[in-house]
């Protein structure tokens, strides 16, 4: 395999000069036999974990990739999971890698690509960063296949007495769409369905794709979406998909997408890329079937959670890890001096002067992501991004106040050089792989949802407690009724602060988070917190970046990053 280097080429066209290997063989490098193997063109493929070997009983170790509160300025967290798996992989270490499939909404909106950049790429990067394998298409239809057959129920007589007031599941669309939040239906007449008020939420915010990512196999998956609430009846009682007799043909749906796909590193290490929930409003990792199945190939598996460790690690540990058993021996905390510049006051158009301290008063807000690991028992690396415009003093006051505290760190240029700027990196991580851990969950499943709620603002945010909006204080009393109170939490967050005020920066304490609405996952098998002004259907920047995008004459993506 072969790339030409350079760093002022864009991530499109180094991806576009690299020379892939044909599926099938990093499928055979993997050790995925050819009859489980089922290619989708020649450079993607999906596997079906049921024709693995049955006999193989190898369970991979975890390194799980985070990251410091994110900026403008980005962090680079994919490019770090893709660099430092290439460089395992070199020392010889059986590596795969396991990451979320991007949405087409944020890659036209603002973020315009999440296949990790420059040498440290998944490809083919077009594909992934598009329409894939038809993974978001089959959870979006799968999901409107629900909404249509409840709006069909009420339509036709309402058998199950369900309020069309209480309705909490809405259609998807995987686009940024701000003008879909709040849409009313069933205006056109009798014929035209029964009138109600609802929404869109974007695909990677449905509970299908909450589930889709922690079902462990088909059968788990369709007994998740038969679990899933959809609404309440006139009596106030819970109505699932199993109420409606919809799991069989969701899951008929998913058959097929549920597989993982496999794909390639820019040096030829293996990659899953399966399912994609967001970490400020879902759970944000990738799927427990991936996960794991990559852990029965690999003696090393690379995965991320998406933002920092407030938001996916967190939810790794405390949603993915119990259903999954998929503890990290691992982790990594990525940061770069750009994002440490920012918490420390600096604008983005004044990133490119050298500023120690600035560096030194962002340094709180990694700080605090460290202790957010070590609360789960396992002390993490630091894995500093390198970006050209980094002096030698700024990387040093990071290195040095890593080593006054006693914590793992190393400096990468994996944008650069790909693995073989990650070496240092990896050399820590091994160390780190071979050290004992003790993981534990922050909290007990016992404890009240309330509990769990403020142990996550006091132990995790760094705040001083939560308040409740009347609605969530009603939702609460029904998720009490219901025998909810088991159910993890996850807290739907703006990913740039601790608190749930966005202009927050750097690590601040003292704040009280607001919690908006309370929704029971009750299939994903956890209880989404909102809180402040987040919604789960984005809207397009100013400026998005589809207006920068095309193909060329030989129809090859253009402006894709």
């Amino acid at each position: 395999m072969a790339t030409t280097p350079g760093t002022h080429l864009s991530d499109l066209e180094i991806a576009a000069r690299t020379v892939l290997k044909p599926i099938a063989e990093i499928a055979a490098s993997a050790g995925i036999p050819e009859d489980a193997l089922e290619p989708y063109g020649r450079y993607k493929a999906k596997v079906d974990p049921a024709l693995l070997s049955a006999k193989n009983t190898k369970r991979g170790r975890v390194v799980l990739v985070s990251g410091m509160s994110p900026t403008p300025a980005g962090e680079g967290k994919t490019t770090m999971v893709v660099g430092l798996a290439d460089a395992l992989a070199a020392s010889g270490t059986k590596t795969m890698i396991a990451l979320r499939e991007p949405s087409v909404g944020p890659s036209f909106g603002m973020k315009g690509g999440a296949t990790g950049g420059g040498q440290s790429q998944v490809l083919p990067m077009d594909d992934i960063n598009l329409h894939f394998t038809g993974d978001f298409h089959a959870i979006t239809s799968a999901n409107n296949l629900l909404m249509a057959m409840v709006d069909n129920h009420l339509h036709h007589g309402n058998k199950l007495g369900i309020d069309p007031r209480r309705i909490t599941f809405k259609r998807v669309m995987d686009m940024n769409d701000r003008s879909l939040r709040t849409v009313v239906i069933g205006l056109g007449g009798p014929t035209d369905g029964v009138p109600r008020e609802t929404g869109f939420e974007i695909t990677a915010a449905s509970e299908v794709m909450a589930v889709f990512c922690l079902a462990t196999d088909l059968a788990d998956l369709r007994k998740r979406l038969g679990k899933m609430t959809i609404g309440y009846s006139y009596t106030k009682e819970p109505v699932t998909v199993d109420d409606l007799g919809a799991a069989g043909a969701l899951t008929l749906l998913l058959k097929g997408a549920i597989k993982p796909n496999l794909v390639q590193s820019i040096a030829g290490t293996p990659a899953f890329i399966h399912g994609g929930p967001f970490a400020n409003i879902a759970h944000g990792c990738n799927s427990a079937i991936a996960t794991n199945t990559a852990r029965s190939l690999a003696d090393v598996v690379v995965t991320e959670a998406g933002f920092g460790a407030d938001l996916g690690a967190e939810k790794f540990m405390d949603i993915k890890a119990r259903f999954a058993d998929c503890a990290p021996n691992a982790v990594v905390i990525t940061t770069t001096i750009r994002a440490l510049k920012m918490h420390g006051g600096v604008s983005l158009e004044d990133l490119g002067e050298e500023n120690l301290e600035a560096v030194r008063v962002g340094l709180p807000n990694l700080a605090r992501h460290v202790e957010i690991i070590k609360k789960f028992g396992i002390p993490p690396v630091i894995g500093i991004n390198q970006f050209t415009l980094d002096t030698a003093n700024e990387l040093k006051i990071v290195t040095d106040w890593a080593a006054e505290n006693g914590i793992e760190c190393a400096t990468a240029d994996v944008w650069g050089q790909g693995g073989a700027g990650a070496g240092e990196l990896a050399t820590a991580v091994l160390r780190a792989l071979d050290s004992p851990t003790n993981f534990t969950h922050l909290y007990d499943l016992e404890q009240s949802i309330e509990e769990k709620l403020l142990s996550l603002v006091r132990d995790v945010y760094g705040g001083e407690g939560v308040d409740y909006s009347p609605k969530a204080l009603r939702m609460l009393e029904q998720i009490h009724s219901n025998g909810w109170d088991h159910l993890p939490v996850c807290v739907a967050k703006t990913q740039y602060s601790f608190s749930d005020d966005p202009q927050s920066l750097g690590a601040p304490t003292g704040f009280r988070l607001q919690i908006r609405e309370l929704i029971p996952k009750t299939g994903a098998g956890f209880i989404v917190a909102i809180t402040g002004v987040l919604t789960t259907m984005p809207g397009l920047p100013q400026v998005p970046a589809a207006l920068r995008m095309d193909v060329d004459q030989a129809g090859k993506a253009v402006g894709l990053s």
